[in-house]
């Protein structure tokens, strides 16, 4: 995807209101005053940042930051948040990844995993409304074949967008399909090739195993392929979301973050231990149900969603 559509700021924050508003009313109770910031309050700004799912080690590097800036000073609520912001933005900066499919070899191949309910089959759809949108030859790819409701909704999503669409009966092998599906790629000049995958439950091996055997089948015909793994990751599920990049990322190899669902979470902030703790960057983030409410990752614009700013200056 290319840089983030006009008006995705406001989306952001609309989506991320949740996250914002509980943070903004610990901060406004904290700092009722424009009063000298002293340890107490520190403490209780850590404590804060903890319970946003921020993570203990973020909660207490931004907390010593503003503790450094900021002891002793008399701060108000607005300083709070800009200073919240900018070293938020800066625990995140490094971890910020492109998705960009069409800069690449044709056809460019995507892999998406997750488990179950994690946003993998929509992220899917929207990508490839996104791509259609500029003119890209697509093929989606059901390769969910334990699920026929995965299926169903992928193929609608193909038809919404006018990309093309193979899948198999119910219980067919994966790596299979994907093996034919990029021979037609190849053969018939696709631009990009999106695979969905079955939502594997990470304490599955025999699951994992499979998905192992669907990335061996690609590499025979591509050894380079997959171009892309995307690890689509639930933000509602908390810090369990961790435990599955962990699991993914160790087993199968991930290039690249999606964090859908930032809209039905009050701890939005749990993006940031999951940056920090994966090998991979954040690429997109989803922040509803919307074909353009998934963009690509912004970290200084997030930062100031999530405590509740307006749009940086740029």
């Amino acid at each position: 995807m290319s840089e983030p559509k006009r008006g995705w700021f406001q989306r952001l924050t609309q989506g991320l209101s949740r996250s914002s508003k509980q943070m903004g009313e610990q901060i406004t109770s904290a700092f009722t005053a424009k009063a000298p910031l002293d340890q107490a309050k520190l403490d209780e700004l850590e404590e804060m940042l903890i319970e946003a799912d921020l993570g203990p080690h973020s909660a207490a590097r931004i907390t010593e930051r503003f503790g450094r800036e900021k002891f002793g000073k008399a701060v108000d609520e607005q300083e709070i948040k800009e200073s919240l912001a900018e070293a938020i933005g800066d625990e995140l900066s490094s971890r910020q990844g492109r998705f960009d499919p069409l800069s690449g070899p044709r056809p460019y191949i995507v892999l998406f995993i997750g488990v179950n309910g994690s946003g993998k089959t929509t992220t899917l759809g929207k990508i490839a409304a996104d791509l259609r949108s500029k003119g890209a030859k697509v093929l989606i790819v059901a390769g969910d074949t334990f699920r026929a409701a995965a299926v169903e909704q992928l193929k609608v999503w193909a038809e919404r967008s006018g990309a093309d669409f193979m899948s198999r009966p119910t219980g067919s092998d994966a790596a299979g399909l994907a093996f034919d599906a990029i021979e037609r790629a190849q053969r018939e000049a696709y631009d990009v090739v999106l695979i969905d995958t079955a939502g594997r439950l990470q304490n599955k091996q025999g699951l994992m195993d499979e998905l192992l055997k669907v990335i061996r089948v690609i590499k025979k015909l591509d050894p380079e392929a997959p171009h892309e793994t995307l690890l689509v990751l639930d933000a509602t599920v908390g810090r369990n979301a961790l435990a599955q990049e962990n699991i993914f990322g160790n087993q199968i190899g991930v290039s690249g973050i999606v964090m859908t669902k930032l809209d039905g979470t009050a701890r939005g902030g749990v993006l940031v231990p999951v940056a920090q703790a994966s090998d991979s960057p954040i690429k997109l983030i989803g922040v509803g149900e919307g074909i353009d409410d998934l963009q690509p990752f912004d970290p200084r614009a997030f930062a100031r969603s999530l405590v509740g700013l307006e749009e940086p200056i740029r």
